[in-house]
């Protein structure tokens, strides 16, 4: 930077100002495209906010070579091939990091009096004179292919970008403080178990009582939660999904999606050719497939992939270690070209229409609604007793429970997947915490003590359910260990938080959070009671009464009952009725979270940040039929 003495201000560039002649006119002239195809561009674009070139490309018009000329003509410029002549290293000091992004550019080459600047857009060239002011020495546009652009910014400014993508979040509301604490943590974690251990050796009835209590208090907090999401959903004359969309014109953005890989080998093909069924104009559509640095295996899987034109691939270079999928995305997100920006998983299948309704909501929703989560179902729902049990329990989650946490006011844990938001809401907050493994349900929490608001979206999205036991309890321990991570870290200061949230909604967090949590973890407790049935006394007869006891066994029969409920109820529609006679199943189902609690704990003390990668592309794959979002497969 040096070399430029860069003073960003408000002041114009001293240059002259440059007329550009209309690109449509000068490719007409070229006899590059018909009047009739420019006109349809033409009319296009007064209904989608992307550039005339982009959009005559995406519609298959022209070609991008002939464009690029184009525009070089449109800027009087030279045109370059970065791969053939490829920046130095060195001219990351030429432009800071931030501009490049910001304006879609990279330095090329210099000498003593000018500054060679790749950009495939003179549009964003200008702006960027105008936010450099007066140089010592003149900047000049040299046009490029876009993804030579990307390519190169990622190449001198990734170690950077990279250090900055994992430290995004403001310290105080991320848990990458835990670092280097380990031996804390461990003594921390030794001092409970010796007092747990004490306990239960000198005052075994009482201890295993108060044990008792406060796994009955969780379960009546969740079961709380339950059944007023499923009382909300039955008054709601069983449509908790909203009307069909009212498409009001307005022009449509421009929407990055996130789409995050770590060693997939089955999953490029078929992922391509899903999401190339979205009906949303491609030239407003920039997907975006990120790739950790070190990850031959899936950098080879698309090497052999051909990608469409709105698809770019991002490598994530490696940097202290650390890698998470919320770095990944964070590291992305500067390189996004949309004002929305969205999240999807490696073996998602989402709505054809998914993006429309996106866009159509935000721009009809209140301007503190700045996310959208989407319904996760699954495609692959036959596959074992396990799928099975999963697709019920993510029924009654998506169709049901979620709903109600919405309708309630409380804090929506969001999912990891189907995620929109307003992109200049997420770049206030930091993005993602890089160090938090289910860091989707803790920027949940900060959108809500930030004053933000999310909204649930009837548009449906197909994924894989894991099905086979081991890759359950591996998913499951990294959620739980994420839950209590994202707890802990926003109950350092309680107060706080419930200044930030209110008591309603702070209430919501102890209950999704640490009570979510500890049924799992407490359900050994819970299971003691069914020793009574083989005439077994238990601790809390002995210190509470045998009153209390008809009292808890009449309790468990009702929060049975109502699980029981909630999953028939959550899968008596067309697409899920076969899985019926499976709900009575779900309590051996659950019994696995129990050992993926056990194993949450101990990495909770022992490594934090461990991602347990679920492996995709496992089950049989079957065309989903998309259907109406949420009407046949809900309730």
């Amino acid at each position: 930077m040096n070399d430029i003495h860069l003073r960003l201000s408000d002041n114009k560039s001293n240059a002259p100002p440059v007329t550009h002649p209309p690109i449509g006119r000068l490719l007409v002239d070229r006899g590059k495209i018909a009047p009739n195809d420019l006109t349809h561009a033409l009319n296009l674009q007064r209904r989608i906010d992307a550039p005339l070139g982009d959009i005559m490309i995406s519609e298959g018009l022209i070609n991008k070579k002939d464009v690029l000329s184009a525009l070089a003509a449109q800027a009087r410029a030279e045109g370059a091939d970065l791969e053939l002549e490829p920046p130095a290293m060195e001219m990351a000091n030429r432009l800071p990091a931030s501009l490049c992004l910001r304006y879609g550019v990279v330095p090329w080459r210099e000498d003593a009096r000018a500054l060679y600047v790749a950009t495939s857009s003179p549009t964003g060239f200008t702006q960027l004179l105008e936010a450099c002011g007066p140089q010592e020495r003149q900047l000049f546009p040299v046009i490029v292919d876009d993804a030579q652009i990307q390519a190169h910014q990622s190449r001198l400014y990734g170690s950077e970008l990279a250090q900055g993508a994992a430290s995004r979040v403001p310290v105080e509301e991320s848990c990458r403080s835990w670092a280097g604490r380990g031996r804390h943590r461990l003594i921390w974690a030794a001092a409970a178990f010796c007092l747990l251990a004490a306990s239960l050796v000198f005052a075994p009835s009482w201890s295993i009582t108060v044990l008792a209590l406060c796994a009955i208090i969780t379960l009546l907090m969740t079961s709380t939660l339950k059944a007023a999401a499923l009382f909300i959903y039955l008054r709601s004359g069983q449509s908790a999904h909203a009307p069909p969309v009212d498409f009001k014109p307005f022009r449509m953005p421009r929407v990055s999606v996130l789409v995050p890989l770590l060693k997939e080998k089955e999953i490029a093909g078929q992922l391509i050719a899903r999401l190339s069924q979205l009906t949303y104009p491609k030239s407003l559509l920039n997907v975006v497939l990120i790739l950790e640095e070190g990850d031959t295996l899936t950098r080879e899987t698309i090497k052999r992939t051909e990608l469409p034109d709105w698809m770019s691939v991002i490598e994530v270079p490696e940097a202290g270690g650390l890698t998470t999928k919320p770095r990944a995305l964070n590291y992305a997100l500067d390189f996004c070209k949309g004002s929305i920006i969205g999240v999807w998983d490696a073996e998602d299948w989402p709505e054809a229409d998914q993006i429309e309704k996106v866009v159509t909501r935000f721009n009809t929703a209140s301007d503190n609604v700045v996310c959208l989560q989407g319904i996760l179902d699954y495609y692959n729902s036959r596959s074992s007793w396990l799928a099975r049990c999963f697709t019920i329990e993510y029924a009654m989650w998506w169709r049901i429970v979620m709903p109600g946490i919405a309708r309630l006011g409380l804090v929506v844990p969001l999912g990891g997947t189907t995620l929109f938001f307003k992109r200049s809401a997420l770049e206030e907050l930091g993005g993602w915490d890089a160090h938090n493994v289910t860091e989707d349900a803790d920027l949940g929490v900060r959108l809500a003590r930030h004053g933000y608001k999310t909204e649930l979206l009837p548009t449906v999205t197909r994924e894989e359910a894991t099905s086979r036991p081991w890759a359950w309890v591996r998913q499951r321990s990294r959620w739980l260990k994420g839950f209590m991570i994202t707890y802990f870290v926003h109950m350092r200061r309680p107060g706080a938080l419930l200044r930030d949230l209110g008591f309603w909604r702070f209430m919501g967090v102890q209950t999704i959070f640490l009570a979510a949590v500890s049924q799992f973890a407490a359900a050994p407790v819970l299971w003691s009671f069914w020793l009574t049935f083989f005439g077994v006394a238990h601790p809390v007869t002995m210190t509470l009464g045998a009153p209390i006891m008809w009292g808890l066994a009449g309790f468990f029969i009702t929060t049975e009952a109502l699980s029981l409920a909630l999953g028939v109820v959550a899968v008596s529609g067309k697409g899920h009725r076969h899985l019926i006679p499976f709900v009575p199943t779900m309590m051996f189902y659950f019994t696995l979270g129990t050992v993926a609690a056990y194993k949450a704990l101990w990495e909770l003390v022992r490594a934090p940040f461990f991602w347990d990668k679920t492996q995709h592309g496992v089950s049989a794959q079957t065309d989903p039929n998309p259907r109406k979002p949420g009407l046949e497969d809900g309730c």
